[in-house]
């Protein structure tokens, strides 16, 4: 047996092993330098070929990215790196959890994922859990057969079964009772389920997204979300950052609601004032992207100028910016009443070093006599000892 290294840019990839066909054959020393001479070049060239094959998959992850279809606004940081996890997921079939606050836009990349996916083509089934009472919610996501139950006069297809070869998304899944949260994970493990009151299994493909602004650990440990099933969900996870972490997207948000609902009023609104912005940026929004779209609306049904102005935001909006601008209010006077105290400090100096004798005073500062003058009588400038 012959055995040499492939070395690549003294790293070790790999190694050319040749074996003789039976005990009569040997190698020599003239065998082990052609072996040598050809893993010296093979290396190089295995190396370059999956330096190749990486750049060639960077480059089709940044296409995708480039490509990727979405109705979310905004181009913040941490906006951005919630597209390039789309762009990376979406090809897949993995489960996605996203989790975030009320109102962050979570529907939104769920329906980016579905959108930008193999999947593209069928249907896109979106459940909210906390929105359809218990007794309903089983019936509604796995059908029904006739009889089940009274009310059931005939056989319902349920919302897993109609999203075949498509996604499901599960809004608000940390609302599932402890029951249904275990007929989940089985159809999530099998991808089988039997309607209510049926005990045929229905075998459906379908691909689960979910979301939650819950705490779904904290919910484990109190006994009210299954850790299996949670475990199953969180394949990969996407945590949508709440409005008030990327302000940057505010304004540019802010003018794609106005243009939706300025086309729903007759009187022609053109933009934001300054102030109107200002107040808009300084707010927490404890209800992220959708109450900004609530205090849009607000604006533009209550404002009559073609620019909205702060008066026209809701109440609790328009004083939001009313702290900031007191605050820079105060230090703009600070500023500038050390900056006067400072002109008045230099000239009483200078006159008191030039004997009372403004024109030589100016001399010493490079300042015109006029101009001293104007400056003294401004300032009150006394030929005292200079303020501490």
């Amino acid at each position: 047996m012959l055995a040499a290294p492939l070395v690549a840019f003294d790293r070790i990839v790999g190694a050319i092993v040749l074996e003789v066909d039976g005990p009569d054959q040997a190698f020599d020393e003239g065998h082990l330098r052609v072996l040598m001479a050809i893993a010296g070049t093979a290396a190089t060239a295995f190396e370059h070929a999956r330096q190749v094959d990486a750049l060639e998959g960077a480059n089709r992850r940044l296409q995708a990215e480039l490509n990727l279809e979405h109705n979310m606004v905004g181009d913040s940081e941490k906006l951005r790196d919630i597209y390039r996890r789309i762009a990376r997921v979406a090809p897949t079939d993995s489960t996605v959890l996203i989790t975030g606050e009320s109102g962050t836009g979570k529907e939104l990349v769920a329906r980016s994922i579905h959108r930008n996916s193999a999947r593209a083509g069928r249907p896109f089934v979106a459940i909210n859990c906390a929105a359809i009472a218990e007794t309903l919610l089983e019936s509604d996501l796995f059908g029904h057969e006739r009889g089940a139950f009274t009310g059931a006069i005939a056989q319902k297809k349920g919302r897993l079964e109609l999203a075949e070869g498509g996604t499901v998304f599960l809004d608000e899944i940390g609302e599932l009772s402890l029951a249904l949260q275990a007929k989940i994970l089985r159809a999530l493990q099998e991808k089988a389920f039997e309607r209510v009151g049926g005990t045929k299994a229905l075998h459906v493909d379908f691909r689960l997204v979910a979301a939650t602004n819950r705490d779904l650990k904290a919910a484990i440990d109190a006994g009210l979300f299954r850790a299996d099933l949670f475990y199953r969900l969180n394949v990969v996870s996407l945590a949508m950052p709440p409005l008030r972490d990327r302000r940057d997207d505010i304004p540019s948000l802010a003018h794609a609601f106005l243009r939706r609902q300025a086309a729903n009023t007759t009187r022609v609104v053109t933009g934001f004032s300054v102030e109107a912005l200002a107040c808009l940026t300084a707010y927490d929004w404890p209800g992220n992207v959708r109450e900004l779209e609530n205090a849009v609306e607000h604006a533009v049904v209550l404002g009559q100028d073609a620019l909205i102005q702060a008066d026209d935001l809701p109440d609790v909006v328009a004083e939001s910016a009313a702290p900031a601008a007191a605050a820079a209010a105060v230090a703009a006077s600070r500023f500038h009443e050390s900056i006067r105290q400072a002109k008045k400090d230099l000239i009483v100096r200078a006159l008191q070093e030039s004997g009372g004798h403004p024109s030589a005073a100016a001399r010493s500062l490079g300042l015109h006599p006029n101009y001293l003058h104007r400056l003294i009588r401004n300032l009150h400038v006394t030929a005292g000892p200079p303020d501490d």
